[in-house]
């Protein structure tokens, strides 16, 4: 099992990150303060929380469904990469594209957040690059148009 060292801001060790159930990817993430989320405007969301990722580890910050689907909130930045030299703060990038604004109070879940090994790789410069059906058709190219 990997520790991961985790720091919270003072006065913010209710915020721990947690799983809420023992088989969740993700940790959940929650806001340090209110917030109002204007309409049409990126808000940068404090988490309280600081941590330490090995070298070879990165944390993912994702979206959380529910407020996406209810509310419409996502997360500009998504996936989020914290990756392992970071020692601030973790923030949420949060839009609200509206209709109207919307509230978060502290400790509301705002994230979640994932633990992810990478894996070693080397890039390594080519002439050419083998061939495949799909070659370099782009976005769409599989799907309905």
């Amino acid at each position: 099992m990997t520790e991961i060292k985790i720091r919270m801001a003072e006065g913010c060790d209710d915020l721990f990150p947690a799983r809420a159930h023992l088989d969740d990817a993700a940790f959940d993430l929650r806001s340090r303060c209110d917030l109002i989320l204007a309409v049409g405007k990126s808000t940068l969301g404090p988490t309280g929380v600081f941590m330490e990722l090995p070298c070879g580890f990165e944390a993912q910050v994702r979206p959380r469904s529910g407020l996406a689907l209810k509310h419409n909130i996502m997360l500009t930045n998504s996936p989020g990469t914290i990756d392992a030299g970071y020692r601030g703060e973790v923030g949420v990038i949060m839009f609200n594209p509206g209709p109207e604004t919307f509230a978060v109070a502290r400790g509301d879940r705002i994230a979640q957040m994932v633990i992810c090994k990478l894996p070693e790789v080397k890039l390594s410069p080519a002439e050419q690059l083998s061939a495949t059906d799909r070659g370099d058709g782009g976005f769409g190219s599989t799907g309905r148009k």
